[in-house]
């Protein structure tokens, strides 16, 4: 089947966050994770499907969902995720708050490696925890993990989780096995639990390939449990659905208890239909949304090559989210966004959002028509070449 990515879809005046927040009529917002693609042509049937009965009393999450998500990631990425090891949950950062209240006290440490997805910091902070940070190496254009570091702040006694992306939000990176298992191996040594957060596991780029952490092991599985959902696969944010899963029945129960103290395992009839179409009969849309998100991040980083040769493009292996490195023109990030904002109407996020290493960067994203791309781009040169 053919999709037309390229066809632009107006969104103002239908209440959405990325477009109709600022209310100015020629912003070009390329800020917050949701996508400007109409969802694959399955899911708006089953959905019409869903609305047609006409009654959305409240649902029992049906057994066709649980087993949705066991054959996607079975298909998909390899491994076994077996029915009693899912807890359906209403979102991504609610589950984050959930575990973190599981498992630490108020004052507890969180581990994270910046720069890093700015709601790991909300989700720790309104757990009454604290975020302990811990710097990725940016070295040649490139990030990696400072193993030495991450073992200092993972001994801190009062340090309980790490929160990992994974793949990494903002950076791009695709974590291999092996960089995988030393935090693994980290953890263990010292009593940490691992969040793996791989909601972006399904958007990766040609010549990686996700590991899913609970993959790597009996050892690493039963230290961990892992976050997803549909949403950013398949731009499904606004029904709020999502799920965890962990291979160990402790972590599992005790993390199941805390999601019914805080009421967020009913997922609505929407959200379940959405997610078992998405993973029974998505994927063909989603092998040509890879295709297309792939080519739109080739045309931003030719352009920017041959525009803005002092801007650097970090890789990008997973994800729909693109990395920019401006410190060439020594600017602030959260100033300078503000300014592109002001003056080009162009919405990017400041790197500073999501931790101080982050500061120099900017982050775009390229999951929108190449018209729209093409024009944030130009955008971007009109503001920089004026620096």
């Amino acid at each position: 089947m053919d999709y037309n990515f390229d066809e632009i879809i107006p969104r103002r005046n239908t209440h959405s966050i990325k477009w109709d927040a600022d209310g100015d009529d020629n912003l070009l917002p390329m800020w917050v994770a949701d996508m400007d693609f109409k969802t694959a042509p399955e899911i708006i049937e089953a959905l019409h499907q869903r609305v047609d009965h006409g009654i959305f009393g409240y649902s029992l999450t049906p057994p066709e969902f649980y087993a949705a998500i066991g054959s996607w990631w079975k298909k998909r990425h390899g491994i076994t995720v077996k029915a009693n090891s899912i807890i359906p949950t209403t979102g991504i950062i609610p589950a984050l708050i959930g575990i973190v209240h599981t498992y630490c006290q108020t004052g507890d440490k969180v581990l994270v490696l910046i720069p890093v997805y700015d709601h790991f910091f909300s989700c720790i902070r309104n757990a009454d925890c604290e975020p302990l940070e811990s710097n990725l190496i940016y070295q040649n254009g490139n990030y990696s993990i400072d193993f030495e570091d991450l073992e200092r702040k993972a001994s801190d006694p009062k340090t309980k989780l790490i929160m990992l992306s994974n793949p990494h939000n903002p950076a791009g990176r695709v974590w291999t096995e092996d960089e995988l298992k030393q935090i693994g191996d980290v953890c263990i040594k010292h009593d940490v639990k691992i969040i793996s957060d791989e909601i972006h596991s399904d958007l990766i780029h040609p010549g990686f390939k996700h590991v899913p952490f609970t993959s790597l092991g009996e050892k690493y599985s039963q230290n961990s449990i892992t976050c997803c959902s549909p949403s950013k696969t398949f731009n499904l944010a606004g029904l709020q659905v999502g799920y965890v899963f962990s291979a160990n029945p402790d972590i599992k129960d005790k993390v199941e208890k805390a999601f019914h103290k805080q009421e967020m395992f009913l997922v609505s009839p929407f959200a379940s239909t959405a997610l078992i179409a998405a993973y029974t009969h998505g994927e063909e849309w989603l092998e040509a949304l890879q295709n297309y998100l792939h080519e739109n991040f080739r045309f931003l980083s030719n352009f920017i090559s041959k525009e803005l040769p002092k801007v650097h493009v970090t890789p990008l292996q997973g994800t729909y989210l693109v990395w920019l490195d401006l410190s060439a023109y020594s600017i602030e990030s959260a100033s300078f966004c503000k300014k592109l904002l002001e003056e080009q109407q162009l919405w990017l996020n400041s790197g500073y959002l999501y931790g101080k290493a982050g500061n120099g960067f900017v982050r775009m994203n390229i999951a929108c028509p190449r018209a729209l791309l093409k024009e944030g781009v130009e955008r971007l040169r009109v503001q920089l070449i004026s620096q």
